[in-house]
């Protein structure tokens, strides 16, 4: 289970409020690699998902962002995007997605692999991206959630048509269900005591609200907008409702061979981007989740006994604090737009080396140029980046500007320096990366973002549980690579193609 934008600290951080069967049980009965890191930036939710699963990292498994700019094709291509598939399940484009994109083969991929293709594999996320790429290249189905038509859905990557089980889940509409709850905390709202207040202008409101304040008024999306259903806790619950139903339907665990459920919860992510880690929301949420964990366990239990089945719970990256709760409170922080700079950029390059649009975009926080017009216009390519790295670092946000070519030759922590060549990939990324200050983030005033590589995005929960796991902790360094290694250790089968991570060896018993 990945849960999407879980901070580390959110395993004790709401601790005393947590049942003993969901979080405490886990943190109890299982193992936790205390300091577990990722081991790249930028820190973003498809790079975490594929580098969970692949032990890899993003200059090896491909996955450099949710997208990226492709300067051959001239626009950016999408994680999962796959024009070659078509939806199953729906009449819309939710479905046109696949794992082509990724370069290396996962931990499912060689489960499916080591058994002769008789394991099952299938992913569940309300994101394609959170169930597609922990599935793999062979998964026998990888479903999502399309928010335009309030059904889960798959590709024809997997299928031509969907199991008859989820057509008829799909006909209960059960999302309607969720939304007519309303959102409204679950427990007296003066008790969440570990979050700011409840009204804070820099909390993001949803449409049809006058403020960001519970409860929520989700029923007004009811058979109208599905997709908000990922903006509240019950997204989560909804998706461990299809976990449990795939896992009786499909019959996993019960032919004697090895069969693996790769489940992402992603309105976390959602709900932290809109409020911010401090809010009353995001407590709610994680405390909701806990609810939905402990059921989630005991049906596990009472399915294949304690001990039966192998548990590990990850996160594809943290968040930083909201700037505006930064400000607030006189903690570093606040938020960056690069758009001023790239103006100023574009129109030196112009008059220097008459080349009309030398930046062609920003994104992932690097600086990508139009390699094909600065060879036309035979400009001076290593001058146009000294430019270029002068101006962003006069700006009071920015820490360094480093080229992306010569990251080994900078001055940067080691740590830092090591994270940029991990999330480099000399196909798919751009020319200058641009980081930020700690605290400072490229968004909108309201919420916030990840994508550092700095603790609060990098420091993620890595706990197992379950068969041949004993209980304890480790606070020696580990890596989110280092997951798919482990299970690959466990299950006695070879490591994802560009595994580069090691085993957790304290957590077992051999």
């Amino acid at each position: 289970m990945v849960v999407d934008q879980m901070r580390w600290d959110f395993l004790y951080r709401h601790y005393s409020r947590y049942s003993k069967g969901g979080f405490k049980r886990l943190v109890n009965e299982g193992f936790s690699a205390e300091n577990t890191f990722i081991s790249y930036t930028p820190t973003y939710t498809a790079c975490g998902h594929a580098s969970i699963y692949t032990g890899s990292v993003p200059a090896i498994n491909g996955i450099i962002g949710n997208d990226w700019y492709d300067p051959q094709l001239k626009r950016n291509i999408y994680c999962a995007e796959d024009t070659t598939v078509k939806t199953v399940g729906s009449d819309t484009r939710a479905g046109l997605m696949s794992p082509k994109n990724m370069l290396s083969t996962t931990i499912t991929d060689e489960l499916r692999l080591a058994t002769n293709f008789k394991s099952k594999v299938i992913g569940i996320s309300l994101k394609d991206r959170g169930s597609i790429l922990p599935a793999g290249h062979t998964a026998n189905a990888a479903y999502w959630f399309d928010g335009q038509t309030g059904d889960w859905i798959s590709s024809t990557y997997y299928m031509q048509q969907l199991p008859t089980w989820l057509q008829d889940y799909n006909k209960k509409k059960m999302v309607n269900t969720y939304l007519e709850k309303n959102w409204n905390t679950l427990y007296p709202i003066e008790t969440y005591t570990q979050s700011t207040e409840d009204d804070k202008s820099y909390e993001g409101k949803s449409r049809g609200e006058q403020a960001p304040v519970f409860p929520h008024p989700f029923k007004l999306y009811a058979g109208k907008n599905y997709d908000m259903i990922k903006s509240m806790p019950y997204g989560n619950t909804m998706t461990l409702e299809l976990a449990k139903l795939a896992i009786n339907s499909e019959k996993l665990g019960e032919s004697g061979t090895t069969d693996f459920l790769a489940v992402s919860c992603s309105a976390t992510d959602y709900v932290g981007h809109q409020y911010g880690p401090n809010s009353i929301e995001a407590e709610d949420t994680y405390l909701r989740l806990d609810h939905d964990m402990e059921e989630f366990f005991n049906f596990l239990d009472n399915k294949y006994g304690k001990g039966n089945y192998l548990f590990f719970i990850s996160a594809d990256h943290g968040a930083a604090h909201a700037p505006g709760m930064a400000a607030e409170k006189r903690i570093p922080g606040g938020t960056y737009s690069d758009g001023e700079v790239l103006k100023t950029l574009n129109k030196l390059f112009e008059a220097k080396f008459n080349i009309k649009k030398t930046i062609v975009t920003s994104t992932n926080s690097q600086i990508v140029f139009d390699h094909e017009a600065i060879e036309a216009a035979k400009a001076d390519y290593n001058e146009i980046k000294r430019l270029t790295i002068a101006e962003f670092r006069k700006q009071a946000e920015v820490a360094d500007a480093i080229d992306l070519s010569r990251v080994a030759e900078s001055t940067l922590v080691p740590s830092l320096k090591m994270a940029l060549i991990n999330g480099y990939n000399a196909r798919r990324s751009g020319d200058i990366y641009v980081l930020l200050r700690p605290g400072y983030i490229a968004g909108s005033k309201t919420g916030t973002t990840h994508g550092s590589g700095y603790p609060y995005d990098y420091h993620i929960p890595c706990v197992f549980m379950g068969w041949n796991v004993k209980a304890g902790k480790t606070n020696k360094t580990h890596y989110m690579t280092d997951i798919a290694a482990t299970v690959a250790a466990m299950l006695h089968i070879q490591m994802p193609s560009g595994c580069v991570g090691e085993p957790i060896t304290e957590l077992t018993h051999q």
